[in-house]
C-alpha cells in the first residue's frame, strides 16, 4: 500500500517528464524534417553546414577528380570548426599550390598531369567561395580564376570540355559542354541543372565523367541565381523555365545533340527547375530529379533558418551565418525570412509534365515528411507510365541531400534508367 501511495504521488511528475521528452522529440524531428543540410553521420566538423559541405560537396567530388582525398583532409585539418575565414584561407592556399604544380607539369609537356592539377585547383578555388559574402572582392576574383583553370583543363581533354556562354537578357549563362566523341555525330545528351548554392563547376564534378563513359554528351550551365550571376543582379526567379528555354535552344542547336534523346537532370532546387522547364518545353524528352520540388514555398517556410530570431542568428557560427546570407543574396532578399516570400508561386504541375520522369532521393532526405509528401505529389501526378522513384540507401553512403556523397551510385541509377528510356 505504501508503494502504491508513493507511486500515485510521483505519477503526475513522471507524466509531465514523459510529455516534455515527447515534445522535445517532436521538435527535434520537425527540425530534422526540413534541414536540407542535415547529416546521417559526421565527417569532420561539428558545425553542420561546414560538415555537410566538406563531406558531400568536397569529398563527393573526389570520384570525378575534383579533389584529392589527402589534400582535402589536410585543408580541413587546418580549419577551425565553423570559422568562415579559415575555410576561405585554407582552400585558396591549396588551390594556389595545386595550380603551381599544374603549370610546372604543362611547361614540361605533361598534359595529362597538368589537366588533373588544373581541375583540382579550379575546384579548390570554387570550394573556397563557400560561406563568402558578396561584398568580398575575392568572390569574383576566385570565381573567375576557377573558370580560367577549368578552361585550361578543358582544352587538355580529347574531345575538349568547351566553355560556353548562352546569351540571355543582356548577359550570358555560362557553362560547359563536352561531346561524348569527337566525330560531331548526334548522341544522347544530359543537361545538368543545380540548385540554390551551385556553380556550373559543381555539376561538372557531380556527374560529367559518368556521362562521358556511357556515351552521353554532357552540358551544364549557371541559371539566374547561380554561380556569379547574382553579382550582375540576376537572382533566382519563379519562372525559371524562361532561361531554361534559352538553354534548350542552345543545346538543340548543336549538331552533337540528338533532339530525340535530350534529357535534363536537376538536383536540389533543380528538382523544380527541370520539371518546370519540361512542363513548358516538350523538347526535353526525359527528366530526372534529386529530388522533386513540386512547390518550394512550403519547404522554405518550414526551414528553421526562415524563422530564426536575432538571438538565434547571433549564436550561429560565421560559416553558417555567411552561408545563409549568401543564399539570401542569391534570391535578392535581405533576411532569411524573406526567402519564404521569394518562393511563393515557385512551382510546377506534375500533371502537365508528360515525359518519362525519374526521382532519386537519399534515405536521410526521404525521412522528411515534407520531402515524402512532395515526392508523392509528383509520382501521383506524372502521367507518363515510364516514371520511377528510387530511394538510395544509407548503408551504401547514399543518403544525404542530393546524394552528393555517392555519385557513382547516382550515375548507375540515372544512366541505367535513361538507357532504357532512350533505347
Amino acid at each position: 500500500m505504501e508503494f502504491r501511495a508513493r507511486f500515485r504521488m510521483i505519477l503526475p511528475a513522471v507524466l509531465v517528464l514523459l510529455l516534455c521528452l515527447a515534445q522535445a522529440a517532436v521538435a527535434d524531428e520537425a527540425e530534422k524534417d526540413f534541414d536540407a543540410h542535415g547529416m546521417s553521420f559526421s565527417y569532420r566538423f561539428k558545425d553542420s553546414d561546414m560538415d555537410f559541405h566538406f563531406g558531400n560537396l568536397v569529398l563527393g567530388a573526389a570520384v570525378n577528380h575534383g579533389v584529392g582525398i589527402g589534400e582535402a583532409f589536410y585543408a580541413a585539418s587546418r580549419i577551425e570548426d565553423g570559422d568562415a575565414a579559415g575555410w576561405h584561407e585554407q582552400w585558396c592556399g591549396l588551390a594556389r599550390r595545386v595550380e603551381a604544380r599544374g603549370e610546372k607539369a604543362l611547361s614540361g609537356g605533361h598534359e595529362v598531369s597538368a589537366r588533373e592539377q588544373f581541375l583540382r585547383a579550379a575546384y579548390y578555388y570554387r570550394i573556397s567561395l563557400l560561406g563568402m559574402l558578396p561584398d568580398n572582392p575575392e568572390l569574383l576574383r576566385r570565381g573567375r580564376r576557377c573558370r580560367t583553370l577549368m578552361k585550361k583543363a578543358g582544352q587538355l581533354f580529347d574531345p575538349p570540355v568547351e566553355y560556353i556562354e548562352i546569351p540571355f537578357e543582356g548577359t550570358v549563362l555560362p557553362g560547359y559542354f563536352r561531346p561524348a566523341l569527337a566525330d560531331g555525330g548526334p548522341r544522347k545528351t544530359l543537361l545538368m541543372i543545380g540548385g540554390g548554392e551551385t556553380f556550373a563547376e559543381d555539376l561538372y564534378f557531380y556527374i560529367a565523367r559518368q556521362a562521358f563513359e556511357r556515351g552521353y554528351n554532357f552540358m551544364t550551365v549557371d541559371l539566374p541565381g547561380q554561380g556569379l550571376l547574382p553579382a550582375e543582379g540576376k537572382v533566382f526567379r519563379t519562372d525559371t523555365y524562361v532561361p531554361m528555354k534559352a538553354v534548350a535552344d542552345y543545346a538543340l542547336g548543336r549538331q552533337e545533340v540528338d533532339p530525340e534523346r535530350f534529357a535534363a537532370y536537376g538536383i536540389s532546387g533543380g528538382g523544380l527547375f527541370v520539371p518546370q522547364a519540361a512542363q513548358h518545353d516538350p523538347r526535353i524528352r526525359a527528366i530526372a530529379m534529386n529530388s522533386a520540388v513540386v512547390d518550394a514555398h512550403p519547404i522554405f517556410a518550414a526551414m528553421p533558418v526562415a524563422g530564426a530570431d536575432e538571438s538565434e542568428m547571433a549564436s550561429w557560427t560565421s560559416f553558417h551565418a555567411n552561408v545563409v546570407r549568401s543564399i539570401c543574396w542569391r534570391y535578392g532578399v535581405d533576411t532569411p525570412a524573406g526567402l519564404v516570400g521569394a518562393n511563393r508561386g515557385n512551382t510546377f504541375d506534375p500533371h502537365q509534365v508528360g515525359v518519362p520522369a525519374l526521382i532519386i532521393v537519399g534515405e536521410n532526405d526521404y525521412a522528411s515528411d515534407e520531402v515524402k509528401r512532395q515526392q508523392a505529389l509528383a509520382m501521383e501526378g506524372f502521367p507518363n507510365p515510364r516514371k520511377k522513384m528510387v530511394v538510395t540507401p544509407a548503408d551504401e553512403g547514399a543518403t544525404n541531400h542530393c546524394v552528393m556523397e555517392n555519385r557513382a551510385l547516382v550515375g548507375q541509377v540515372l544512366f541505367d534508367w535513361l538507357d532504357g528510356v532512350f533505347r
